[in-house]
């Protein structure tokens, strides 16, 4: 088991619990999507995971150890997390980019040298995107600083890669890009993932479990097809969906699709 979360819960001091008894797994090669409505704390979920916020009480277990008695150098050795944010005070290329994700394999003074180099232009030229070595990120749209983005988490050889909102804002071409590799690092390189997401969709196209969140505080977590039903989605977003099926290529594709605002009697 790659991940485990037991009993988890968090809140910011003086305040309600955001996050309360959360339970979980996954394991290698498992993709994890995290799903439910805005403001829900699902990127606060994902801080708490991989400590970078600490539970309340309950506790994290990455490859069975609990996070908080590691170090940085520990934790980050094994995962790569992709924020939501992607703005950079300084100017990076991409090649510059992925290389600083070596850093937690460096010395406190160490420069990257010739072998991280090499290393940034193998995995750049492994997922295509020789073509933005010399880009400068701020100039590059948000596909191509997703995929910059994904090849500095894996010149880190993470076990886990942790993506909030990975697909956001991104045209369908680059949806499909970006969703392809995580997916073909999961399920052929043995990368878990786990992606917070605003796409059911997206999830259960790619997803092995699915761990969806509701405003009451509860939570639904299991196999993505079993936890993104038409009863549990309306619950979670409050709006009435249909999951459709399709033939494509001989295989059946499903799509989740909001149709309308449940209707609400007065009290």
């Amino acid at each position: 088991m790659i991940l485990e979360v037991k009993n988890g819960s968090f809140g910011y001091p003086k305040q309600e619990l955001i996050l309360n008894n959360i339970n979980l797994t996954l394991n290698e090669g498992k993709i994890l999507a995290i799903l439910g409505p805005n403001g829900i704390g699902k990127t606060t979920l994902l801080k708490c995971m991989v400590g970078l916020l600490p539970w309340r009480s309950g506790k994290s277990l990455l490859c069975g150890t609990d996070i908080a008695a590691m170090t940085p150098r520990q934790i980050w050795s094994v995962i790569s997390y992709i924020p939501q944010s992607h703005t950079f005070a300084f100017s990076f290329t991409g090649l510059e980019m992925v290389m600083l994700g070596r850093s937690s394999h460096l010395g406190a003074f160490e420069q990257p040298g010739a072998k991280e180099t090499k290393m940034a232009q193998d995995i750049m030229e492994r997922i295509g995107i020789s073509h933005l070595a010399d880009k400068d990120c701020n100039r590059m749209s948000g596909g191509e600083l997703q995929m910059v983005l994904i090849a500095r988490a894996l010149i880190n050889e993470p076990k886990l890669i942790i993506l909030d909102e990975p697909e956001t804002g991104l045209d369908f071409h680059n949806q499909i890009l970006v969703l392809d590799m995580i997916e073909r690092l999961a399920h052929q390189e043995g990368i878990c993932a786990v992606m917070n997401t605003h796409y059911p969709t997206n999830a259960l196209s790619i997803s092995d479990e699915a761990f969806m969140m509701n405003r009451s505080g509860d939570f639904i977590f299991g196999r993505t097809e079993e936890v993104l039903t038409e009863e549990h989605i309306s619950r979670s977003f409050d709006v009435n969906v249909v999951v459709s099926q399709l033939p494509y290529e001989n295989r059946i594709i499903k799509s989740i699709i909001p149709v309308s605002i449940p209707d609400r009697q007065p009290a």
